[in-house]
């Protein structure tokens, strides 16, 4: 259960869980229980195709609105394949996300800039 802060709504995450992402594509890896860990810290959007396959898994974490007016725009991570990268994204969360808190820098190696298709994706659907 995501935590419910007081005031302007927190930054959130989406997830892509789709043909790559999320999928036996990426072995080895329990996707629902990474999902769920980041559930615990924030709102989780499930997504379709982000359209950036190489990268699965994809994470998206968005800026609280608060942020996003003051400029800070999602951060876009790949390859977020183990706990450890889920653990740094879920600390970044807490911290405040985009335009809030410094990024970690562990979480640099996974950032990536979309290709304009991709950053204009589809909506997510509703979480699964």
């Amino acid at each position: 259960m995501p935590r419910k802060a007081a005031g302007p709504a927190p930054c959130r995450v989406t997830v892509c869980r789709d043909c790559c992402c999320g999928s036996a594509k990426v072995p080895g890896i329990d996707h629902a229980a990474l999902t769920a860990r980041l559930r615990r810290d924030t709102e989780v959007r499930i997504s379709e195709c982000l359209d950036v396959c190489d990268q699965a898994n994809v994470v998206v974490v968005h800026p609280s609105a608060r942020a996003r007016t003051a400029g800070a725009r999602p951060v876009w991570l790949g390859l977020v394949n183990d706990s450890d990268a889920v653990e740094d994204i879920a600390a970044w969360v807490r911290a405040g996300g985009p335009g809030t808190a410094d990024r970690p820098a562990i979480l640099d190696l996974y950032a990536f800039t979309p290709p304009p298709r991709a950053a204009s994706a589809p909506p997510p659907r509703d979480a699964r």
